[in-house]
């Protein structure tokens, strides 16, 4: 879906990345259905930020022969593209598809965000950079790699999955550095 402009808000989503840094860095074990993302606010999340229609693309590592077809199966209900990828061992095949469709990107209209903190993908971010292109990361930042929070420095946004995108239903236990603004005392006390 473009507007009349053709502006879209491409949602990339390296759900290996997320799930990964949510459950070794942030819960230390595998998260409870309660704990994981609410995957449609993000997608709700990119329509109100940048007012324009939203496409999402959720990359999955199907190398192994099988998907989960019932997350599959949500994905597309609440609007996203799951893209089921297949490759060898040695490849990291969700890092390859999002890097072949940020480089597709350059020749398009629209602008990206993309759920990673993984800084394999900021030579690519770095190339959307510059123009009217909007280009974002949905991450926690405390785990952002520097190859990506580098990019700051040239436009690219950065939001926050729990503070900003909202997308969990649970307050999770991260230690980061809290902005004065966003301090409630009634959460440590």
């Amino acid at each position: 879906m473009q507007t009349d402009d053709g502006r879209t808000t491409y949602v990339l989503v390296d759900g290996e990345n997320i799930d990964a840094t949510l459950g070794s860095q942030i819960l230390n074990g595998r998260p409870t259905p309660e704990q994981r993302p609410r995957w449609e606010r993000i997608l709700d999340f990119a329509q109100r930020r940048w007012e324009q229609p939203v496409k999402g693309l959720f990359f999955l590592n199907a190398s192994n022969g099988t998907m989960p077809m019932s997350f599959v199966q949500a994905l597309v209900a609440i609007g996203f593209q799951p893209i089921p990828l297949a490759g060898a061992s040695y490849e990291k095949v969700v890092d390859i598809g999002i890097q072949r469709t940020l480089r597709a990107l350059r020749d398009r209209t629209g602008d990206v965000l993309l759920a990673s903190h993984d800084g394999d993908f900021a030579a690519d971010l770095g190339t959307l950079l510059g123009s009217d292109r909007r280009v974002g990361l949905l991450v926690f930042r405390e785990f952002t790699s520097s190859g990506l929070t580098q990019l700051t420095d040239r436009g690219l946004e950065v939001f926050d999955l729990e503070g900003d995108v909202r997308a969990f239903n649970v307050t999770l236990p991260r230690l980061r550095i809290i902005p004065l603004e966003e301090f409630d005392p009634l959460r440590y006390l």
